[in-house]
């Protein structure tokens, strides 16, 4: 297969040039769009080995390119994430984070690398490739807005099939979570205000106690789940953040809470959200309260596609990488925003990392790298074939 990852003395120029620019990544990492320099190493590099910029889609962060196109055919997308996290790193790494407060707790950094170096092989081969495969390196995707963004810029059009990638730390290097159907949850927070009615404590009768009813709402929206919620699907709730009154002796006139909703089918996410209201609104009113629900609006539930996800478990194999069966994960990604458009596949890749996404000791096995770029740029040439048989 023409995919195949290069051997010897080349493979490990490349290995060791993907270490690289995912340490200068992760020595400069660049909260939800602000990721100016980011993108500007990103079109560096990528300039550098003559890999064109598709300066037709105007995005402010984040950089559209394109290898391929010198034989008709169709277009593929490969996909990264770009942003970092507002995480004090703790690491101790000699390439760690070098702005206070701000690190690559989710590897964004491994998954730009990684892209980079599918890119690179691909461009090696460009002269044979028959189609065109676009590379789509996203900012904002810990807001949940790039995707969106990305969308809208156009940069979607015309694509046949889009790929994308996460690090998983609890997968060895070499092993690549493939899976059609649900891998990953629906991402929505809440805000809910209660209102009452403000008193001494020692008068609690003569008010409404927002806090009293804040809590009952609280205990009643897990019932949701239980009751609500086949016991053959899932969903989470989560109540994060419980906040009212200012003074010990002293029932406030409001309180509230936040929260998240994880739910991996859309009418689990429709139902789930139907019953918050009604929960959230009822038990307020039986204690004489009022309740305001303010809606955080997260990505979609990332559902992948069959024929995709066997086309990338033949590449694997043929690749000498293992697939695995993955475990769904309940976090979010706004990858799932690209499937509503066009058919895609989010795959897992192994990292063998010591800490899980989102933590200050978070990283991951950087010999994950060269396989990575192996695997995606394998996939994008099996999918443009696969996209002309279809046609």
């Amino acid at each position: 297969m023409s995919g195949r990852a290069p051997a010897g003395r080349s493979a490990e120029h490349l290995a060791q040039r993907l270490i690289a620019i995912r340490r200068e990544l992760h020595r400069h990492p660049e909260l939800s769009h602000e990721e100016f320099e980011t993108t500007a190493r990103i079109r560096g590099w990528l300039k550098a080995a003559g890999i064109r910029i598709a300066s037709r889609y105007a995005l402010r962060t984040g950089v559209i390119a394109e290898v391929g196109g010198l034989r008709e055919g169709p277009v593929v997308a490969l996909r990264a994430d770009i942003d970092a996290l507002p995480i004090q790193e703790e690491t101790g790494l000699p390439f760690a984070s070098e702005v206070p407060g701000r690190m690559h707790a989710c590897g964004h950094d491994f998954h730009t690398a990684a892209i980079i170096g599918a890119a690179l092989l691909l461009k090696e081969r460009e002269a044979d490739l028959r189609g065109t495969v676009r590379l789509i390196f996203q900012p904002a995707e810990e807001k949940a807005s790039g995707a969106r963004r990305v969308v809208a810029s156009g940069a979607l059009d015309g694509v046949r099939a889009v790929f994308g990638l996460h690090n998983k730390p609890d997968l060895p290097v070499g092993a690549f979570g493939i899976q059609e159907g649900p891998l990953m949850a629906a991402a929505d927070g809440f805000r809910v205000e209660v209102e009452g009615r403000a008193s001494h404590a020692a008068v609690p009768d003569a008010g409404i106690d927002p806090v009293v009813a804040s809590a009952h709402i609280v205990t009643a929206l897990q019932s949701i789940i239980s009751r609500s919620v086949s016991p053959l699907q899932s969903a989470v709730i989560s109540v994060t953040q419980l906040h009212g009154g200012t003074a010990w002796n002293i029932i406030p006139d409001r309180a509230e809470f936040e929260g998240t909703i994880r739910t991996f089918d859309r009418s689990v996410r429709s139902r789930v959200r139907e019953r918050f209201e009604q929960v959230v609104r009822g038990t307020a009113s039986a204690f004489g309260a009022r309740a305001a629900i303010h809606w955080i609006e997260g990505p979609p539930p990332v559902r992948n596609d069959a024929r995709l996800a066997k086309l990338a478990e033949a590449v694997a194999a043929e690749l000498g990488l293992r697939a695995v069966v993955p475990v769904p994960s309940a976090a979010g990604e706004d990858f799932a925003v690209y499937q509503e458009q066009v058919p895609g596949l989010f795959v897992f890749a192994g990292t063998n990392g010591p800490q899980e996404w989102h933590h200050p000791k978070f990283d991951v096995d950087e010999r994950a790298l060269a396989p990575a770029a192996a695997f995606f740029a394998a996939l994008a040439e099996r999918a443009l074939a696969d996209a002309r048989s279809a046609s």
